[in-house]
């Protein structure tokens, strides 16, 4: 995005930018306006040095910190999020959740044993003869989608008993 389309909040920089004029010109209270002026200025001239990719993961980083999600709603942050922007920080903050629903996949099945294959892909799908043994002889197929993990171990032990290959996706 090019930096004349960013949009900067006048109101809140206002205040600051004043007092910090003030101070500058007056001469008097130098130390706490204007070392914070600076300090703003230092770190919106290194910000402005950052090329897209940076920019990219400073962007993440910043959101973690102040515990915000990509739409600026507040969610829980990790206590220690770790270093200033390093990537191991920025992975262990945006952890994978546990996954809950699972897609029973088909594999390969034994030649002698396409019958009972079928069998108990018609038995969990309730599909007709002509449909099941149709997915059976497409392996590999994914057979059963967004089932619990419960079921999807049930059905993946029923297939693996009768000869099929089974994967839990």
């Amino acid at each position: 995005m090019p930096l004349a389309n960013i949009k900067i909040p006048s109101r809140s920089l206002l205040p600051l930018l004043s007092a910090a004029r003030r101070y500058s010109l007056s001469g008097a209270g130098s130390s706490g306006a204007e070392n914070r002026a600076e300090k703003l200025n230092r770190i919106a001239d290194e910000l402005l040095d950052l090329n897209k990719i940076e920019r990219q993961d400073y962007s993440i980083l910043f959101r973690l910190k102040l515990g915000l999600d990509r739409w600026g709603a507040v969610t829980d942050v990790p206590p220690a999020v770790g270093g200033a922007g390093s990537p191991d920080s920025v992975a262990a903050a945006t952890e994978v959740k546990e996954k809950t629903a699972f897609d029973v996949k088909l594999e390969k099945f034994d030649a002698a044993a396409k019958i009972k294959v079928i069998k108990e892909v018609r038995a969990f799908t309730d599909l007709g003869l002509k449909e099941a043994k149709e997915i059976v002889e497409k392996a590999p197929v994914v057979v059963k989608k967004g089932v619990t993990k419960e079921e999807a171990e049930a059905i993946a032990a029923k297939l693996k008993e009768v000869g099929a290959t089974v994967v839990l996706e």
